[in-house]
């Protein structure tokens, strides 16, 4: 199937490591020019490599997407290069797994930089072009945390709350310029340590001393509260994405899907 993704310019924050590499080669795969907006040039180039070694077009940006005018740099060099930009997926996100009470306050900006900040600086950065051309395709990746809250997860779930509903308050407002607004929520996904970038949370020190970071623990869990039993790829992920991408979800807007093997059931 055909999904209309040839030649199309694809924006992908955090495209350099886990889910974003995967939703970046995948959408190279199915023939789209791919902007890699990283904030590591290295974990940014090696997946832009594997995307030209295969045939594909990639092309990688240095941003930091918690800062205003490096999104906005980021984007106006597209656009020079481009002259467009059809697809944006916002996908940086970031937590510690930490209870309420044991987060710093100082800790907050993190947080919600990470996982709310940034859908609003770059959604903003790219709705005016695709306002003119009266196109486009925003995706947003949020979590099941932010559905339904989750233990150790308390800021990051309510900014994922936040982004589905300004996802779906932006559908509203410019759908009628035929922009499609959507968010994909993963559940666990934990990326093989081939995928992990060196800004990875995953490969944070603290991640190697929680019980999802072995086997046994990912085991454990997939099969207590996954129907499915087995926790999510990247992979899953990224097909999602291009299904809001494609031309076949032209009158898809302001949805929220969970792919996370039924954990939610929302």
């Amino acid at each position: 199937m055909d999904l209309g993704l040839k030649a199309k310019v694809a924006i992908v924050t955090g495209g350099g490591s886990n889910i974003g590499r995967a939703i970046s080669g995948a959408l190279a795969r199915e023939g789209a020019i791919t902007v890699i907006a990283e904030l590591s040039e290295k974990d940014g180039q090696k997946v832009a490599d594997q995307i030209k070694n295969a045939g594909g077009m990639a092309k990688v940006i240095k941003t930091d997407v918690t800062d205003n005018q490096s999104v906005q740099d980021m984007v106006k060099a597209v656009l020079d290069e481009f002259g467009k930009i059809d697809v944006l997926v916002n996908n940086v996100g970031w937590d510690d797994f930490t209870t309420f009470m044991e987060i710093p306050v100082e800790r907050y900006d993190k947080y919600i930089n990470l996982n709310f900040r940034h859908f609003l600086l770059c959604t903003r950065a790219v709705l005016p072009s695709m306002i003119e051309r009266k196109s486009g395709r925003i995706i947003n990746i949020g979590s099941d945390a932010g559905r339904i809250g989750e233990y150790r997860e308390s800021i990051y779930s309510g900014c994922k709350a936040g982004v589905i509903g300004f996802s779906k308050a932006i559908a509203k407002e410019v759908g009628r310029f035929g922009i499609t607004v959507n968010v994909v929520c993963p559940g666990a996904t934990i990326p093989e340590t081939d995928a992990m970038g060196e800004k990875s949370m995953f490969a944070e020190d603290w991640f190697t001393k929680f019980p999802l970071s072995t086997a046994e623990g990912q085991e454990k869990i997939a099969k207590s509260a996954y129907p499915l039993r087995r926790l999510g790829k990247a992979e899953d992920i990224a097909n999602a994405v291009l299904s809001f991408a494609s031309d076949a979800a032209n009158y898809v807007t302001g949805q929220t899907l969970s792919v996370s093997g039924g954990y939610s059931m929302l």
